[in-house]
């Protein structure tokens, strides 16, 4: 399970440290690919697999299947982790993520997710908000 937030900075040929704490549950190659909210999903291989399997029994008749499995798959790549612990994320990631220089590393459950900071904290600020909102909607799923 990934948890915590960590502050990185992403260089100018796009490498970003990804914190020691998540490195070892990615294992040595892992997916990452375009997220919800402007940020960037990065999956274990394992975790990759099942979502694969998942959005292949979506129905290819409906229009927003169709749409959302184009939008997960065709920003997906396989990224290793080099020796000083960075990973090279590709431009157009880079750019759908707006990540130019502060990044938030942050883990959700079985998933890292990219940020640009300035994002990050705006989407947390908000999210904050109504954060006993959003607890009481998700009542139903016994949480």
């Amino acid at each position: 399970m990934f948890m915590g937030e960590f502050q990185h900075n992403i260089d100018a040929k796009g490498r970003i440290i990804v914190p020691s704490k998540f490195r070892d549950g990615l294992g040595e190659s892992f997916v990452i690919t375009r997220g919800l909210d402007k940020c960037l999903f990065a999956y274990p291989m394992d975790e990759w697999k099942s979502l694969e399997e998942k959005l292949k029994k979506l129905p290819l008749t409906k229009k927003d299947a169709r749409a959302f499995t184009r939008f997960f798959f065709s920003g997906a790549v396989e990224c290793e982790v080099d020796k000083q612990g960075r990973i090279n994320i590709p431009q157009p990631l880079r750019s759908y993520a707006a990540l130019e220089k502060e990044c938030a590393v942050i883990g959700v459950s079985e998933r890292i997710e990219f940020w640009a900071s300035e994002n990050w904290n705006d989407y947390f600020e908000e999210s904050e908000e109504s954060f006993a909102e959003i607890a009481e909607n998700l009542l139903d799923f016994d949480i």
